[in-house]
């Protein structure tokens, strides 16, 4: 099983906290037991932004929910981030190439759900 956690939203005006907030983040996600994987979009007719992250488990997504600097980008969230919705979710197959389009998948890791045949 394979979870993932999608955060969808619009941005406002980023500054030099936002991105200091953000790559601490995104560095100590990644180095989470049970991190697998992530993927990121950008749509320009809309201007939404998407970022999946994958994880193993449940525990080792709220262990990103959990991190101080989660907790203070929370708070903080409203200057840069007006418009924004997160999807949890089990993912139950994937087809075609399992990595395709992930980035900082961590060596060793298993692909977030294995090759499913049609």
């Amino acid at each position: 099983m394979a979870i993932s956690a999608t955060f969808i939203f619009s941005l406002a005006e980023l500054d030099e906290r936002f991105h200091a907030l953000n790559d601490e983040i995104a560095e100590r996600a990644r180095r989470i037991p049970g991190f697998l994987g992530e993927e990121a979009w950008h749509d320009e007719a809309t201007g939404l932004h998407s970022e999946v992250y994958y994880w193993q488990s449940r525990d080792a997504l709220a262990q990103l929910a959990a991190f101080d600097t989660h907790l203070v980008a929370k708070r903080e969230a409203s200057r840069w981030i007006p418009s924004y919705r997160v999807v949890i979710a089990e993912v139950i197959a994937a087809y075609g190439h399992p990595t395709l389009g992930l980035a900082h998948i961590p060596e060793g890791a298993p692909a977030p759900v294995p090759e499913t045949s049609r």
